[in-house]
């Protein structure tokens, strides 16, 4: 193989494995459902219901991406280290 097919494969390969290594733990997960909840009403945050929340969620990873569910609702997607909490 050529020098300039190799390359390609090799920026897929890297990004893969960086997908992988910085996937979203649970507990990250968790903590930014806390934060948002958190921000979006003060009575929630005083209440606790963002913990709450955080507590009843199921952490699902697929390797390269997560996400949390409580229930039927899917509450948060990670990839490459961030996590993006749905809006209801």
């Amino acid at each position: 193989m050529s020098k300039k097919a190799i390359t390609p494969l090799l920026a897929i390969a890297v990004l893969v494995l960086l997908a992988i290594v910085l996937n979203p733990s649970p507990e990250r997960h968790r903590e930014k459902i806390r934060q948002a909840i958190g921000e979006r009403s003060p009575v929630a945050r005083v209440l606790g219901l963002g913990s709450l929340a955080a507590f009843a969620s199921s952490y699902h990873s697929l390797g390269v991406a997560s996400y949390t569910r409580a229930g039927e609702r899917t509450l948060s997607v990670g990839v490459l280290g961030m996590v993006f909490v749905q809006q209801p």
